[in-house]
């Protein structure tokens, strides 16, 4: 139970969605770069605690902090990048539904496709951030295409089609704040609860695997 309280506030707060299992990596739903976990399979040392080891499951823990805290910062100085008309192409066709015999003479839905795979403009990290978060969406080209008719004018569906692509890109560039003091005090207790029931729960199926020798030996 603390341990999954422990995850829920790592997801809420850091956008990390930690597994249990050591060993793994680790992704954020709302961060894309992942959080490499490292291979603990025993306890660690950690300079903060004065050279004293510490469990696996909370060294893992303090890691995962430790890199939310730097994506904030190196995210911090990075201006979010806009999209234009030169970053897409433009298709017209004739719009349907209300709009009387205009929408039957003019071509005014717009088909907007946006190479996500090819945008080098963007930084790796929001680029592969929208490759993720879009992956429903995008086609086996690596594009987003995104249709509007918002407008009966083309200007104005091109206009709400690179909206809906900037409110895209603006989402995969979003990184959480760093971590509070508290929230990491509130963490590493969680995490010390469930490395103490894990032990205790180790103990007691140990003993119980003792018990089961003795009664065999009198056999």
């Amino acid at each position: 139970m603390a341990t999954l309280r422990g995850c829920q506030l790592l997801r809420k707060f850091f956008g990390v969605t930690p597994l249990l299992r050591l060993g793994q990596r680790v992704s954020s739903p709302l961060v894309h770069v992942p959080v490499s976990v490292a291979r603990v399979r025993c306890a660690a040392t950690n300079p903060g605690d004065g050279g004293q080891k510490v469990s696996a499951r909370l060294a893992e823990m303090r890691q995962i902090l430790q890199e939310a805290e730097e994506r904030a910062l190196s995210a911090g100085s990075e201006p979010t990048p806009k999209i234009t008309i030169d970053h897409v192409t433009v298709g017209f066709a004739r719009s349907g539904g209300p709009g009387g015999q205009n929408v039957n003479k003019v071509n005014t839905k717009v088909d907007m496709r946006f190479n996500v795979k090819n945008a080098y403009w963007l930084s790796d990290r929001i680029r592969e951030r929208i490759l993720q978060m879009e992956k429903n969406r995008i086609n086996k080209d690596g594009e987003i295409v995104i249709s509007s008719t918002k407008t009966r004018t083309q200007k104005g569906n091109i206009e709400d089609a690179l909206e809906k692509l900037q409110a895209i890109i603006d989402a995969a560039a979003y990184v959480p704040p760093p971590p509070s003091e508290e929230q990491k005090k509130r963490i590493t207790k969680l995490a010390n609860a469930a490395e103490q029931k894990r032990l205790q729960n180790k103990k007691a199926l140990s003993q119980k695997k003792a018990i089961r020798r003795t009664k065999d030996s009198w056999d």
